[in-house]
C-alpha cells in the first residue's frame, strides 16, 4: 500500500509540472499540433484624404486695373525676389552712386529672413512692393482666403523689420493675375503693380543683352522689371550702370507715385 500511495504520489507531481509547462488560459492534448502565432502584419485603416480645390483657370487677357505705367514722362526701376544678402547691397549700392530710386518687390520668406536689407532699402529712400510669400506663381489661382493670408503675412514680416514703411504695392509673381488677387490686394491697401519692359533677366541672359533690350523697348512711362534675387544676378548687376544712366538721358527715372 505504501508502494502505492508513494507511486500515486509520483505521477501526481509529474502531472502538475506537465500543466505548468503548458502557455496559461491553454491546454493542448499531448502529442497535437501547437498553435502558430501569424506573421501578416495588421492591415491599416485608410486615412481620409483631403481634395484639394481645383485652382481657377488664368484669364485669357491681364484684368483691368493694373498700373503699367508711371503716368509721366520720367520710368520706374522695380527689382523683384530679393531681398538678397548678396545682389541686393549692390543693386543699392549701385543706385546710391547713380542718385535714383526704386521699387523692391521683395519675397516674404526673404524680408523676415534678412530684415536688415528691409531696413536699409526704406533708409535710402526706395519702396516696399508684396511679392507673395514664397513666389507662388499659381497664387492668384488659389481659394480668396489663401491669397488673403499669403498677403497678410508678407506684409506682417515686411512691417516687422521696418514697422512705419508704407507697401503700396503688390506684384503677382509670374505677372499671372486674376481678378480675385486684384480684389484681395486693393482690400489690404495696395495697388496692383504689373510692368512695361520686361528684359527677362531671369533666363540669364549677358550684362550686355539685358541691357539692349530695355533700351529697345522702354519708352516713356515704362516701368521696367528687373531682379535682385531669386538666383545669380550678377549679369544683371553688370547691367545696371549702363542701362541707368541710358534711362536717366532718354526719359529720366522716377519714383513710384
Amino acid at each position: 500500500m505504501q508502494a502505492r500511495a508513494a507511486l500515486a504520489s509520483v505521477l501526481a507531481v509529474v502531472l502538475a509540472l506537465s500543466g505548468c509547462a503548458q502557455p496559461r488560459g491553454s491546454i493542448h492534448a499531448a502529442g497535437g499540433p501547437q498553435p502558430i502565432e501569424s506573421t501578416t502584419p495588421p492591415t491599416p485603416t485608410p486615412r481620409p484624404t483631403r481634395t484639394k480645390p481645383p485652382l481657377r483657370p488664368l484669364p485669357s487677357t491681364l484684368p483691368s486695373g493694373l498700373r503699367r505705367t508711371t503716368g509721366v514722362k520720367p520710368v520706374a526701376l522695380t527689382f523683384d525676389d530679393g531681398p538678397n544678402p548678396t545682389w541686393t547691397p549692390k543693386v543699392l549700392d549701385q543706385l546710391r552712386a547713380a542718385r535714383v530710386s526704386a521699387t523692391f518687390c521683395v519675397v516674404g520668406h526673404e524680408a523676415q529672413r534678412h530684415p536688415e536689407l528691409i531696413r536699409r532699402i526704406v533708409r535710402e529712400g526706395h519702396q516696399l512692393c508684396n511679392h507673395s510669400w514664397r513666389h507662388d506663381l499659381d497664387l492668384a489661382r488659389r481659394p480668396v482666403a489663401e491669397i488673403r493670408a499669403d498677403l497678410a503675412r508678407t506684409n506682417k514680416a515686411i512691417r516687422a523689420a521696418a514697422p512705419n514703411a508704407p507697401v503700396p504695392f503688390y506684384r503677382q509673381p509670374g505677372g499671372r493675375w486674376t481678378a480675385e488677387v486684384l480684389t484681395v490686394a486693393k482690400q489690404l491697401g495696395m495697388r496692383p503693380l504689373h510692368w512695361t519692359v520686361d528684359p527677362q533677366d531671369w533666363a540669364k541672359p549677358t550684362a550686355t543683352t539685358i541691357a539692349k533690350r530695355i533700351h529697345s523697348a522702354a519708352r516713356p512711362g515704362a516701368i521696367v522689371l528687373l531682379h535682385d534675387g531669386g538666383g545669380d544676378r550678377a549679369a544683371t548687376l553688370a547691367a545696371c550702370p549702363h542701362l541707368i544712366a541710358d534711362l536717366k538721358r532718354r526719359y529720366g527715372i522716377a519714383r513710384l507715385r
